[in-house]
């Protein structure tokens, strides 16, 4: 009996590893895709994971062709996977004012955006006509309501979210799940250098279980933790000017080379 394969993007750290790790616990095969290969091998090592469970496509999804290709390469080797996590993302602050952030902006959602469904692209078709399968986007509470000096990231979590329920809909009639995580403040190297406060930080492991089971639930959407999704309803309800107040002086998020 073959095992389950999972397709996991942004493996070389944080949620992506932490997801890698789940996965590889509950007994499925891991088909991994990250820029940094030679890292995703020495966090393989250091867990004791086989190395006849997992295969490393290297690629970077802010280019549609090198995702893509990791994809096709992921069925010719391993099979269609079971389940496609679009986790890889970036996150930097900007100022619309300064012409290079711009640049951010664009680098911004062409990871986090086109850069989902181009790690999609390859499954689709295939999942459709096995008529099982489940992709997953990695959204944000970012994504819920745009906050000072995080447009870009904000907009392109805003735009994960209703992508994914886009797809949704496309797949249902297919028997193809698609499920939205949106992840609060998780304790990865990207989050320890934010410089404000992170109310229900979580560990990545305690995440990456919970996002588990939702997956396996083939819940629609989900925010974690919990308490992330009521704080996030109760600011998508606030008037905007009570919002506007309440954010007022906010440290905003770190812009690229800024370091104080």
């Amino acid at each position: 009996m073959t095992l389950p394969l999972v397709f996991i993007t942004g493996a070389s750290s944080g949620i992506g590893q932490a997801l890698a790790l789940r996965y590889h616990r509950a007994g499925y095969r891991l088909a991994l895709a990250a820029r940094r290969v030679s890292e995703v091998e020495s966090w393989a090592g250091a867990c004791g994971i086989s190395p006849d469970s997992y295969h490393i496509y290297s690629a970077d999804v802010a280019h549609p062709e090198s995702i893509v290709a990791a994809g096709q390469e992921c069925i010719a080797r391993q099979g269609i996977p079971d389940v496609v996590i679009a986790n890889a993302g970036i996150s930097v602050g900007m100022d619309t004012s300064v012409r290079e952030d711009l640049d951010v902006m664009a680098r911004t959602f062409a990871t986090n955006n086109t850069g989902l469904a181009a790690t999609f692209h390859p499954f689709v078709d295939a999942m459709a006509q096995r008529k099982s399968g489940t992709l997953v986007g990695i959204g944000s509470v970012a994504g819920i309501r745009g906050l000072p000096g995080h447009g870009a990231y904000c907009a392109s979590k805003a735009a994960v979210i209703s992508y994914c329920e886009s797809l949704r809909g496309e797949m249902r009639p297919y028997g193809v799940r698609v499920v939205t995580i949106s992840p609060g403040y998780i304790d990865t190297p990207l989050t320890r250098q934010n410089r404000y406060s992170m109310p229900f930080l979580m560990q990545a492991d305690d995440f990456a279980d919970r996002a588990f089971h939702t997956i396996a639930a083939g819940s629609s959407y989900r925010v974690i933790p919990w308490q992330m999704g009521v704080v996030a309803k109760l600011l998508r309800v606030l008037p905007n000017a009570l919002f506007d107040r309440l954010l007022a002086g906010r440290p905003r998020k770190r812009r690229q080379n800024e370091t104080q």
